[in-house]
């Protein structure tokens, strides 16, 4: 179902007003997640600020799907102090800057606290608040190049590949975020008061790569890329080229499921007897990359369909659309021309709501002032200052 900004909210944070600082990345991910979760969220945009990294046109721009927005001149201290006003009104901030520059702005958690001791203020950075490189630029690469992940990623003897920027930003990043504000919520329903949560990407992206970690201490794990069990050093968790060029996704580690596979390729007993044999692997390997260039990858995928083998044709962004099982779990929904993923996750109880492109009412100032419980005198002086414009 989709949803402008100003529709009734019906998800799980129906209530909850957000204040959104304008800015690229993790944090316009997360504003995202939680206004399709129910939330009330506000954008603040700058007053003249920059074009965007990226021209997209307002159909798909994510970044402000969802929002009600309102551009505010934050170098007038009058700006400044309708945003701590709008603090007052609002349950949640969440921004992305540097360290130090809300601070400069008069717009830290010390002056937002003050006004709404509620507050839970979600700070976004690659580095934290705080140590030697706190102040230093980067992006998710960057990231995860200082956690250790970005070296444990591609193949035995190749460079690292950097995996979109799924771990640091939106994994380490957004997802590390919501869960951080969330939980603060959660300890605010019992203390009343509110505080910042601290969400590093370095130190999200480490997190995410605790359980490795831990192999690694167990002996389990070597610090070497591509030379174990999940990172492409084991035949068994891979990907092989079909006949046709395109690729299927190989992973049966347990082995029920690896005994399930070596019958339909079909492999020697030898190998099924043998599969974490590591003096086998070679083989098994080249004998694995032989048979899948028999058939294309469809072929391989419907010889697999419906079984325990953990084959899985490769597909591309585009083509994961239209499979079977994500139209039937209507996995991706359409909002115009755009088809993007749906709304997750998924609750029994309520309905998220699909973010669509701000429309006229999201962007008026008067609607969205008079959201946050501004009165009708209040928005005609802000309107009349200039602090404000579309």
């Amino acid at each position: 179902m989709a949803a402008g900004a100003a529709a009734v909210k019906t998800g799980p944070l129906a209530g909850l007003k957000v204040i959104e600082m304008a800015g690229l990345g993790p944090v316009p991910l997360a504003g995202l997640m939680l206004s399709e979760m129910g939330a009330e969220v506000l954008r603040i945009e700058r007053s003249g600020s920059d074009q965007p990294l990226l021209p997209l046109s307002d159909e798909y721009n994510l970044d402000r799907h969802g929002r009600s927005i309102l551009r505010v001149d934050l170098k007038q201290s009058q700006g400044i102090e309708l945003v701590l006003d709008l603090v007052e009104r609002a349950d949640l901030l969440v921004e992305g800057f540097r360290p130090g520059v809300m601070e400069r702005l008069g717009l830290g958690p010390d002056a937002a606290l003050a006004r709404n001791k509620a507050l839970i203020y979600g700070r976004m950075t690659g580095f934290g608040q705080d140590g030697p490189l706190a102040g230093r630029a980067g992006h998710d690469i960057t990231y995860l190049a200082y956690s250790g992940v970005l070296h444990a990623i591609g193949r035995e003897e190749s460079r690292p590949v950097p995996p979109l920027n799924l771990i640091a930003d939106n994994g380490g990043g957004a997802m590390m975020l919501i869960a951080g504000v969330l939980a603060a919520l959660f300890e605010r329903s019992r203390s009343g008061k509110g505080q910042m949560v601290d969400a590093a990407m370095v130190e999200g992206a480490s997190m995410l790569a605790a359980p490795i970690h831990a192999f690694m201490a167990a002996g389990l794990w070597s610090d070497r890329r591509g030379a174990n069990l999940l990172d492409s050093g084991a035949p068994f968790y891979d990907t092989y080229e079909t006949a046709d060029g395109r690729h299927v996704a190989v992973g049966c580690l347990e082995p029920r499921f690896f005994a399930e596979f070596a019958r339909l390729l079909p492999l020697g007993e030898h190998f099924v007897r043998g599969q974490y044999d590591k003096a086998l692997w070679p083989d098994m390997r080249a004998t694995f990359a032989d048979r899948f260039r028999l058939k294309t990858r469809d072929d391989w995928a419907g010889l697999f369909e419906g079984t325990d083998a953990c084959v899985a044709p490769v597909l591309s962004l585009a083509e994961a659309r239209n499979h079977p099982h994500n139209r039937a779990r209507h996995a991706f929904v359409k909002t115009g021309t755009f088809e993007r993923p749906a709304p997750a996750p998924r609750f029994s109880a309520s309905q998220p709501a699909l973010a669509t492109m701000p429309d006229d009412d999201d962007q008026r100032p008067q609607n969205v002032l008079a959201r946050f419980g501004f009165s009708a005198d209040e928005i005609t002086a802000l309107v009349k200052s200039g602090l404000i414009g579309q």
